[in-house]
């Protein structure tokens, strides 16, 4: 009966590990495809359509931008027009997450990675090689962003 009883909760662990493993790599990939989703955006976000972009985004007042243009900018009400605007200067190019690394919890997932690739400033292509973080929010069952920050790049730098 000890031997039925030590089997039946080594058992019961394993299943449990099982299963929190399982769901640990569905969160990944959940947030590594809305990740995917954040830089598609960007990329289509230099050629002038910032729709996507607003689409990838928690419109919460708790959200952070701090981009390589700098500065802090919070809440949605901040955070719209300086992706609207950098829309508008139609950088072209493109640049892609390389080494990404996740950390997804239940409902809050991080993002650390760099950013790779080229914008185009009045002719003439500059290279973009940056550190990123992104934060991400399980809300309505899709992760959402609510906070990006990089480093500068001296082209984008105020």
């Amino acid at each position: 009966m000890r031997n039925a009883v030590r089997s039946t909760a080594v058992l019961a662990l394993t299943l449990v590990t099982l299963a929190h493993a399982t769901a640990a790599r569905a969160d990944e990939a959940a947030v590594r495809a809305a990740a995917d989703r954040f830089y598609a955006a960007l990329n289509v976000m230099f050629t002038g359509d910032v729709q996507p972009m607003l689409e990838v985004w928690s419109h919460a007042d708790d959200i952070t931008y701090m981009g390589p243009g700098g500065g802090l900018h919070v809440g949605w009400a901040q955070v719209a027009p300086i992706w609207k605007a950098t829309a508008e200067m139609k950088l072209g190019g493109s640049v892609e997450p390389t080494e990404m690394r996740v950390n997804a919890g239940a409902d809050l997932a991080v993002t650390s990675n760099y950013e790779v690739g080229r914008n185009i400033v009045d002719g003439k292509t500059e290279t973009v090689t940056i550190r990123a973080t992104n934060i991400f929010r399980l809300e309505n069952g899709q992760w959402k962003m609510i906070g990006h920050h990089t480093d500068l790049l001296s082209f984008l730098a105020k």
